[in-house]
């Protein structure tokens, strides 16, 4: 198991707001981007420290951690950033796919000129930082393209209710975003669901995007074979 070790331009905290939510979401972050790789040991005792905390709000982000199952939380031991459960991301898949598969049939039925125009500039900027290889960036974007059609639908709330099911798979794409050309499918991807929306074209949108979304779990076992101790079934 890995230590914990972070940056200190990430422990400053808006004094203003409450800590918990703000420790809850670097955290949570850290852990879907994998710098906080699966195994890592969080110590409540540093983790106060390095924010300048009191113990209780980092208990408060971590057992939330846990409710996502982000963390494994071993009493009077040790918490532990938990492997990447397949069933957990083959079912946040599931409910995923059932959600956006409507909005996009929402959207295309919509023929919003303006949000065509928005999901198009969020394509342009991953096709940018795609050519650095900034994969942190491009995955945010990604994260920016699907909240954004969420929201033209109407349904923000739904995108909440799927991110914060959604951890295992998160961090299944983000370990499958390196492989060659995983992030121009991407862009692909995303450019045919728009296509599809501004023709109004709903079944060719529900189409695109069940090919996007099945995308990574098609991968599962090369995954596996590269990272063998950040994957488990149970």
């Amino acid at each position: 198991m890995k230590t914990n070790a972070f940056p200190s331009t990430l422990t400053r905290l808006d004094r203003s707001r409450h800590a918990a939510p703000q420790v809850f979401e670097r955290l949570r972050d850290m852990i879907l981007s994998l710098e906080l790789a699966p195994g890592t040991v969080l110590s409540r005792a540093d983790l106060a420290t390095q924010y300048g905390l009191s113990q209780t709000p980092v208990r408060d982000a971590l057992m939330k951690l846990g409710e996502e199952g982000l963390v494994d939380i071993f009493p009077q031991h040790a918490t532990v950033v938990s492997q990447i459960n397949v069933t957990s991301a083959l079912q946040a898949h599931f409910l995923r796919r059932s959600v956006e598969l409507e909005v996009v049939r929402t959207l295309a039925e919509q023929h919003d000129a303006a949000l065509v125009g928005q999901l198009r500039a969020t394509i342009a900027g991953q096709m940018a930082v795609r050519e650095l290889k900034n994969y942190e960036q491009f995955a945010l974007l990604d994260q920016t393209f699907h909240r954004q059609m969420y929201e033209a639908a109407g349904v923000p709330q739904l995108w909440d209710l799927v991110r914060r099911r959604s951890g295992h798979i998160d961090r299944l794409r983000r370990l499958h975003l390196p492989v060659e050309g995983k992030t121009m499918a991407v862009v692909r991807d995303h450019t045919e669901i728009v296509d599809a929306i501004e023709r109004g074209d709903a079944d060719a949108a529900q189409a695109a995007l069940r090919k996007h979304l099945s995308g990574t779990l098609n991968q599962v076992d090369q995954i596996r074979t590269r990272h063998p101790n950040f994957l488990t079934d149970d």
